[in-house]
């Protein structure tokens, strides 16, 4: 106990002598875990500390004794820390974060202390939860942008396809989870011109968009008809085909697809660009079809109303 209290001493006033330091700089990623670098001049009876650094000193992960020592470290980082232990020898005191979280973010102070001197050195940890996917969508004349789980706290901005490229103004609603992570929304009244609505979520860290076309219309068969997609030039990483804005029809992650159990019946085929083939269709099956077609990037939404012809030996089923 007693050597505890003289490190956190020592911890305290390097911390408050060395403000003004350059400190290297970690970015780790919401619930994954996370490596903070510390090395030090190898030798014997090795006192190793980390501390968080706010307010107040924070004892994150200790080591002496040729032992982990759990005694005084913080329940909030209990059971999420490790050393590597196989290369403390060679002088690795780096510090394994798990499960990382948005209150992990700040300052952390590495101690070494060995027969030949002492050492330590501070980290800046950042924490963030990238942008990973952006919903667009349409209700009668309204069309509404949102995405969630994001920090650090995100911007949202419109534009539309006209070539002038008018952003749009309009303030998103932002609100915040306990977990701290962001969710942010905006909605337009949809013109009545021909233009496409983009939107677009971004971070310091990166940013996604989700497009809006204006919808067409097709004329197909009952027997076999092929609703078209837009197209990505970038491999696909997920797939939503939707009926009347709200009934899924197919939903495709990678390679694996699954089809609701009420169009098993009609889907025949999805070709590598997103497009759906359907048959045996009825005028029950006559409305507008969504394509949600996503890539590393962007989120793509096409709007189909589809009509069905009808020959005079096809019987409505």
């Amino acid at each position: 106990m007693r050597m505890m209290k003289c490190v956190v001493f020592v911890v305290v006033l390097t911390f408050l002598q060395s403000r003004t330091r350059g400190d290297a700089e970690v970015s780790c990623v919401f619930m994954e875990s996370c490596i903070l670098p510390c090395s030090f001049k190898a030798g014997e009876d090795l006192v190793l500390h980390w501390f968080q650094v706010t307010s107040r000193i924070i004892p994150v992960h200790s080591f002496y004794n040729n032992q982990d020592q759990f005694t005084h470290q913080s329940n909030s980082f209990r059971g999420r820390t490790s050393l590597f232990k196989d290369q403390i020898s060679r002088g690795n005191a780096s510090l394994r974060l798990t499960v990382v979280k948005v209150q992990d973010e700040g300052r952390y102070m590495c101690y070494t202390g060995t027969d030949t001197g002492t050492g330590r050195s501070f980290i800046n940890l950042k924490v963030y939860a990238p942008v990973r996917k952006v919903d667009i969508q349409q209700v009668e004349h309204r069309i509404t942008c949102s995405s969630e789980g994001i920090y650090p706290k995100p911007e949202l901005t419109w534009s539309t396809s006209s070539q002038s490229s008018v952003t749009l103004q309009n303030k998103p609603t932002v609100q915040q989870t306990e977990q701290q992570l962001y969710s942010i929304s905006s909605s337009l009244i949809v013109s009545g011109t021909d233009l496409d609505y983009s939107c677009t979520v971004s971070t310091p860290t990166n940013k996604r968009r989700a497009t809006w076309s204006q919808p067409t219309s097709i004329n197909g068969s009952a027997t076999e008809t092929t609703i078209p997609c837009t197209s990505s030039n970038t491999p696909l990483t997920g797939l939503i085909w939707r009926f009347n804005h709200s009934h899924i029809i197919l939903n495709q992650t990678g390679t694996d697809s699954t089809v609701s159990e009420e169009w098993r019946q009609q889907v025949e085929s999805v070709s590598e660009s997103g497009s759906l083939t359907l048959k045996d269709l009825s005028s029950d099956q006559e409305g507008i079809y969504t394509c949600e077609l996503s890539d590393a990037e962007e989120t793509y939404v096409t709007n189909t109303f589809l009509r069905i012809e009808r020959s005079p030996g096809d019987v409505e089923k």
